[in-house]
C-alpha cells in the first residue's frame, strides 16, 4: 500500500468511526467525567488520544480508545 492510499484509509476510518464525547467515554470506562479531563490536561497527557474541536467540544475515536485500552492491558499469566 502507497502512503497516500495509507492516508485515505485512515481518514476514511476516522471519519466513519464511532466517535465519544468526554461524557460518553466516561461512562463506558466506568469513570467520572472528571477524570477524563483531568488525563487530557496532565503533562503528560494520559489517556487516550483525542481530538478537540473546538475549547468546549473534545472527541475520542473507538478506534484510538480501543488501541489505547488494549496497550494497558495486563496478562496476569505474564505479569509475574
Amino acid at each position: 500500500m502507497n502512503p497516500s492510499q495509507h492516508n485515505e484509509d485512515t481518514a476514511a476510518e476516522l471519519l466513519g468511526g464511532r466517535w465519544y464525547s468526554t461524557e460518553e467515554l466516561a461512562k463506558l470506562l466506568g469513570v467520572d467525567a472528571s477524570s477524563i479531563r483531568r488525563w487530557r490536561t496532565s503533562r503528560p497527557v494520559q489517556g487516550p488520544p483525542f481530538v478537540k474541536l473546538s475549547s468546549r467540544v473534545t472527541v475520542y475515536n473507538a478506534l484510538d480508545v480501543e488501541h489505547w485500552l488494549r496497550s494497558r492491558r495486563v496478562d496476569p499469566g505474564r505479569a509475574a
